[in-house]
């Protein structure tokens, strides 16, 4: 049987769009980039042709009219990734959109029910859940050869200078969604939350603590899961040594990795328990020389289709995430312990992440 070729196109032709078209072609002819747009047609004409795409539009809803494609990559500002992927659900297509998928809980509920009317799916770009090393760590984890997890850290420390945020769109509520929480360390605490299973409560704290934003600059969460594993969280923008870390101490060992916006193998190591040494060829039986990059999780995306199912990280996966970040900017704007599922459809923190309004709004 001859091997599918899929339909691609690119919506918003800034920074992340190059590693989704690097993306579809390394896929060994799996998928093909048929069309672009942005509202800035000559970016959109200088992308399409830096990648031999053969179309490129102004508007969405030109393409998805024109060029009919199985899916869509969704890089633009955030918040436009709702009203795009409702568009593509509306005409059957999937969308493929870059995290975060929408600025509140509430929309991406609206996402969800769409899904359910649509031929189309909406899945979000999460992809360090794809790399080597997470796949091996889920794995070992549900086969219970690491022993129960007991204990974990979720580390994002980066820096973004004032000049990083003079772009409109970023540090605010209304067109980003939230902070470092939001739009940084959710790459971190997504894999964090892929491995240990469902969260069950949070308390936290956010603040502004240096950058001329709406939004929070920091953030740090204490998570508890149904498991019973404890983990900490943190998310900064005003961190000058920048590292991405996650640290998972199991009864048999501890698994770390430490990369800063990409890991491969190398970035991975893990620590037998006293007496546990036979850990260590169970966790190098299968080394891969890839990253955690799109393209690992592109790969995944069209398995998935190949296999007519939902493409992850499904609307279900990461509906979890987003409950979570909700959950965090409401432990912290109240100061009180939020539990799983406390996020109703007709609390604040469910319409907009910060709710009745960070603490510092009026300063």
């Amino acid at each position: 049987m001859s091997q599918r070729t899929y339909r691609a196109a690119i919506v918003g032709t800034g920074g992340i769009a190059h590693a989704h078209a690097q993306a579809v072609a390394e896929s060994g002819g799996r998928a093909e980039l048929v069309a672009v747009a942005d509202v800035d047609a000559g970016r959109a004409g200088e992308f399409a042709a830096k990648y031999g795409v053969p179309n490129s539009y102004a508007g969405t809803e030109d393409l998805l009219r024109a060029e009919e494609p199985d899916f869509v990559h969704l890089c633009t500002p955030p918040q436009l990734h709702a009203p795009l992927a409702l568009a593509c659900l509306e005409a059957g297509v999937t969308a493929l959109v870059e995290k975060p998928p929408t600025l509140s809980l509430a929309e991406f509920d609206t996402l969800i029910e769409a899904e359910s009317r649509s031929a189309g799916h909406v899945a979000t770009v999460l992809q360090h859940r794809f790399g080597a090393g997470a796949v091996r760590l889920r794995r070992l984890t549900e086969a219970g050869t690491l022993g129960r997890p007991l204990l974990a850290t979720c580390v994002t420390q980066w820096y973004r200078d004032e000049d990083y945020y003079a772009v409109p769109w970023r540090g605010t509520w209304e067109s980003e969604g939230g902070g470092p929480t939001m739009g940084h360390g959710i790459h971190q605490f997504d894999l964090l939350l892929s491995v240990l299973g469902p969260w069950s409560e949070v308390t936290a704290v956010a603040a502004r603590r240096a950058r001329p934003v709406d939004t929070e600059d920091v953030s740090m969460a204490l998570v508890t899961f149904e498991s019973g594993a404890v983990a900490t969280v943190v998310n900064s923008v005003v961190s000058p040594r920048q590292t991405s870390e996650l640290r998972f101490d199991y009864e048999r060992a501890t698994v770390e990795v430490a990369h800063l916006y990409g890991y491969t193998d190398d970035h991975w190591t893990v620590t037998p328990a006293p007496g546990q040494e036979d850990v260590r060829p169970l966790w190098a039986a299968d080394r891969s020389e890839g990253s955690s990059g799109h393209g690992g999780w592109l790969a995944a995306v069209l398995d998935a289709l190949d296999q007519g199912q939902a493409p992850p990280v499904t609307a279900s996966d990461t509906r979890r995430t987003m409950e979570f970040i909700a959950a965090l900017y409401a432990s912290a704007f109240t100061g009180e312990r939020v539990r799983a599922g406390q996020i109703t459809a007709d609390n604040p923190f469910a319409r907009r992440m910060d709710g009745t309004g960070a603490p510092w709004r009026n300063q």
